[in-house]
């Protein structure tokens, strides 16, 4: 089964990915994971207080998670799958892509603001050719109509 490969952050323009890959997926019987990443260095503290806010991003990940899942199983009879991972999420990404052989596409959402599409997307573009499945870019500013006639 393929599955998309989609990145939960705290961006507008990750609705759009998460939408688009959920519709991908039932449209070709394939699944849906969702990555999201704790950048280490929101933990620099006290080993105690470290440990606590990262179980706080955890449990922010995990409800944020919940919300996109429910839509995707009642909306697209998808049951996506969760990963988080701790480091750049440029790194974890392709960590991601490496470690896991049933990933075939990587479902991105590039931002609107005039700063261009956001880092992880101009970091990915930069070295696609050097990664094994597609990536697949989803306009931050595409309607919920224009994501179900493109997908």
């Amino acid at each position: 089964m393929r599955t998309f490969l989609v990145v939960l952050d705290d961006s507008r323009e990750c609705l759009n990915a998460m939408r688009f890959a959920a519709m991908r997926a039932a449209k070709t019987g394939g699944g849906v994971q969702i990555l999201s990443v704790i950048r280490p260095e929101e933990f620099q503290h006290w080993i105690g207080v470290g440990e606590i806010m990262r179980e706080e991003a955890r449990e922010r990940i995990q409800a944020h998670y919940e919300v996109f899942a429910k839509w995707m199983r009642d909306r697209q009879g998808v049951d996506p799958t969760l990963v988080i991972r701790e480091g750049d999420t440029y790194d974890q990404v392709i960590a991601q892509i490496n470690e896991d052989r049933e990933i075939g596409v990587l479902v991105l959402g590039a931002g609107t603001d005039k700063s261009g599409p956001g880092p992880l997307v101009t970091k990915i573009t930069k070295g696609a050719a050097h990664l094994r499945i597609p990536v697949t870019i989803v306009p931050g500013s595409l309607s919920k109509e224009d994501l179900e006639a493109v997908s």
